[in-house]
Order: structure tokens, then C-alpha cells, then sequence
């Protein structure tokens, strides 16, 4: 299984932040095909001080090749301008592995 974790260091306006991320980019996010399945973590602190992000999500997918598909289809592309739409300055993109 292969999963994208989008990180979101904490927003100047937390208050418009959360009003994208819930009213615009989650039912975009959740309109991308293959997707098995979705997290929102919410950094609540840390060991050392504040937390380096606010908000953690991450997506499912069966394989690498589910993912690509995924990122570049219509629905893929249109999340992808969503998220750069609020976010671009506060966020950053990974692709892993899971291991279970």
C-alpha cells in the first residue's frame, strides 16, 4: 500500500484555513479515484515545544500506479489546484510505503 501525506505547517488565519480546507478541499480531495482510504490528523502538541505542522492528511491507495492515476485525473488535478489555492505556502508532500 502507498500513501500521500500532505503536511500543513499552522496557518497565519487558522479561522479561513479551516473554512477552505472543510468547505473546499475535502470534497475535492474525496472526489479522486482509487482512493482507499483518508486520515486528518490534528497536531495537538509535541515534545519539544510547538509541533512543525497543524494538520497532517493522508490517502490511501492500493499501489504507486493507483496514486499516479489518481494525481492525474480530472478530479486528482482539481484537488491539487484547490489545496495550491489556500495552502501553497503551508504545505508540503510526501509519497511512503506502508508497512502493516
Amino acid at each position: 500500500m502507498i500513501k500521500l501525506i500532505i503536511f500543513f505547517r499552522k496557518p497565519a488565519d487558522t479561522t479561513a484555513f479551516e473554512e477552505h480546507f472543510a468547505q473546499q478541499y475535502v470534497p475535492a480531495s474525496n472526489a479522486m479515484p482509487n482512493v482507499k482510504r483518508v486520515t486528518v490528523s490534528r497536531a495537538i502538541g509535541a515534545p519539544r515545544g510547538d509541533p512543525p505542522y497543524y494538520l497532517i492528511q493522508e490517502l490511501y491507495f492500493d499501489d504507486m500506479a493507483a496514486l499516479n492515476q489518481s494525481l492525474n485525473s480530472i478530479e486528482g488535478r482539481n484537488a491539487g489546484a484547490v489545496l495550491m489555492s489556500f495552502a501553497r505556502e503551508i504545505v508540503s508532500l510526501m509519497f511512503a510505503e506502508v508497512w502493516e
